[in-house]
């Protein structure tokens, strides 16, 4: 007898994978804690965590917006500010640097600092670049919305029962002479590019994961019962600034941030970790979850990613199509729901990395 004697089907390839119907496969995830309807839920991260924040809201969770839209102000310029993209008007936060920044500014750790860009009389945030797509109109403007946006991720924090984080990128810019962060390279979504002040670095594990473990700490300190969902976007780099292979300098992103949440998952009770990555990338589907791209996560891939979540936090009508070995057709959602809203179509995500195509060869953009 070994300990692979009692282990059940799941636990080998041919029984869990290989005599699967690809849709069938799973379930892929048992919950560390429950995820109520009552609990206030923050998202934030890459641009996959959107999804996950419509997925909530349009299951009637209580996903938590602490920086709404004005009153009355229509949908699409909503949209096209940073409303109801991630819980706060941050833009995306593509690494564990960033988030840690935000949280350290949030809980007046550290304080950020006074840097906005200018261009044509106007001014635009180098840690949120595209959140007002003219710029704002005035430096005191500018100024303002960030320290809005500041409060907005302190009032999250301090409010939010579980807080979903979707890690995104190892590569990131930087200031050398503050150390500060940036989401974006300077001189893309805005700004000038200045090769003697912005830096380039891909982050290692071992800095990936204490920028992750400050920030979860930091959190922690003010709202002890706050407990952690990670994922891991499945979304392709759309530019890499190495001098490797795009494919190959994904896979290096992906595989370490996957390994920083795992070991950050199995090392607290309260952290835990959700297979979206894997759902949509694993061999074993096929690429059936992608666009032609092969980049674009489509909306089909989207809904199956987020029907599988909810099956394991107890969509019984999931479950049973599963213990049957009828997969649910990707699209729809067995509950009867559709996982997304109306709008929540692949156009209307906010993916600032996406700007970087338009740097690249004419190829590269088509």
């Amino acid at each position: 007898m070994t300990p692979y004697n009692s282990q059940g089907p799941a636990a080998f390839w041919r029984t869990a994978v290989a005599e699967k119907n690809a849709l069938a496969i799973g379930p892929l995830w048992t919950p560390k804690f429950p995820i109520s309807r009552r609990d206030a839920i923050v998202t934030a991260g890459s641009c996959f965590a959107q999804h996950i924040g419509r997925a909530f809201s349009a299951r009637r969770y209580n996903w938590f917006d602490a920086e709404p839209a004005p009153p009355k102000m229509p949908k699409a310029s909503a949209d096209a500010f940073n409303y109801g993209i991630f819980s706060f008007r941050t833009g995306n936060i593509y690494t564990t640097a960033l988030l840690r920044q935000w949280v350290s500014w949030a809980l007046k750790r550290e304080a950020p600092p006074d840097e906005f860009w200018e261009k044509d009389g106007r001014y635009y945030d180098p840690f949120r670049p595209v959140v007002e797509p003219d710029g704002f109109a005035s430096l005191d403007e500018a100024r303002i919305s960030r320290a809005g946006t500041i409060d907005a991720v302190r009032r999250a924090i301090g409010n939010a029962k579980v807080f979903v984080f979707t890690l995104g990128l190892t590569e990131s810019w930087s200031n050398r002479e503050t150390g500060i962060h940036y989401p974006m390279c300077p001189g893309t979504a805005a700004g000038e590019f200045d090769p003697d002040l912005h830096v380039f670095s891909n982050l290692t594990y071992p800095e990936i994961l204490a920028d992750l473990h400050d920030a979860i700490t930091m959190m922690r300190e003010v709202n002890p019962d706050l407990r952690f969902l990670l994922t891991v976007s499945p979304v392709p780099l759309t530019a890499t600034a190495t001098d490797t292979h795009v494919l190959v300098a994904t896979t290096y992103s992906k595989s370490t941030l996957r390994a920083v949440a795992g070991d950050t998952a199995s090392a607290f009770e309260f952290v835990d970790y959700f297979p979206s990555y894997e759902i949509v990338t694993n061999p074993c589907y096929r690429g059936l979850f992608f666009e032609p791209n092969m980049r674009s996560v489509a909306p089909e891939g989207v809904d199956f990613v987020m029907s599988s979540f909810f099956a394991c936090l107890g969509d019984k009508g999931f479950k049973k199509n599963m213990e049957a070995g009828e997969a649910a057709s990707p699209g729809k959602d067995t509950t009867g729901h559709d996982a997304l809203s109306a709008a929540d179509e692949e156009d209307d995500i906010a993916c600032e990395e996406e700007l970087l195509a338009a740097f690249g060869p004419e190829s590269a953009v088509r």
